[in-house]
């Protein structure tokens, strides 16, 4: 059933907002996969920060258009899924990635990530950036272990001080 102008108009202006929010983008083919899926899909986006649509190639092309992820308008071929990851550059990735492994006939077509095109091959660049806790976490490590070392070294050093001093 053909769009109205005034519902293409409304879309493309719900997906250049949701653009605009975005810290990247994943292009998917979801051919073959049931409503089932799909709707854990939608659910489990909605729960890491990530917006699913289904556009049209033309008017996703059209709602693109000026953006920094207008590098994605090549891979607008055949039935395309967006997903914008709004809260963590990574969140889309990761979902498609781990949906990508239980459903055969799911295939992601492109990324971006800062206005950079990434093949579909490359998804693991995007997929395996750490969350924010995670970062955090990895972080204190660091500095656990750097100021640990630093206490070694320090008692070690007063150790040696002492030992000279009663020779």
């Amino acid at each position: 059933m053909p769009l109205a102008l005034e519902g293409k108009k409304a879309i493309v202006a719900e997906v250049s907002e949701a653009a605009k929010s975005a810290l990247s983008v994943v292009v998917a083919d979801s051919r073959g996969v049931t409503v089932e899926k799909m709707t854990g899909l939608r659910k489990q986006a909605r729960e890491n920060g990530v917006q699913l649509r289904v556009v049209r190639n033309t008017l996703a092309r059209r709602a693109l258009e000026g953006t920094q992820w207008e590098c994605l308008n090549e891979s607008f071929v055949g039935p395309t899924l967006l997903a914008f990851s709004t809260e963590h550059p990574g969140a889309a990735a990761r979902l498609f990635k781990d949906f990508a492994k239980s459903e055969q006939n799911f295939e992601v077509k492109a990324l971006a990530y800062e206005g950079e095109l990434i093949a579909a091959a490359d998804i693991d660049r995007l997929a395996t950036l750490p969350t924010y806790d995670e970062a955090i976490a990895k972080l204190m490590s660091v500095m656990k272990e750097a100021s640990a070392g630093k206490l070694v070294r320090t008692l070690a050093a007063l150790r040696d001080k002492k030992q000279e001093e009663a020779a």
